[in-house]
């Protein structure tokens, strides 16, 4: 059967070529390449997933370098109540 398949310039180039230097047509080269994808998915490797951006973390994890740098200040302003007075109003 003729089928259309759209594949990277490089990708054809290195088929051509390998196909060439196995005396082969191309055509079967890429239908042996099918069957083997075919017989056994497992052998195939899993297709690789754009990568990630690393997540940023928590804010405590990105302020690290800032706590403790006011003077005269208490450690942890949790520690006293009188400064959540009027908090959120």
């Amino acid at each position: 059967m003729r089928t259309t398949v759209d594949i990277p310039d490089e990708l054809f180039r290195r088929a051509k070529s390998e196909a060439a230097l196995r005396g082969r047509k191309l055509k079967d080269l890429v239908a042996d390449g099918l069957r083997r994808v075919l017989e056994d998915p497992a052998a195939t490797p899993a297709p690789q997933k754009s990568p990630r951006r690393p997540r940023p973390g928590s804010l405590h994890e990105r302020m690290q370098e800032f706590c403790g740098i006011i003077k005269d200040g208490p450690p942890d302003l949790s520690t006293n109540k009188k400064y959540f007075d009027d908090f959120g109003r």
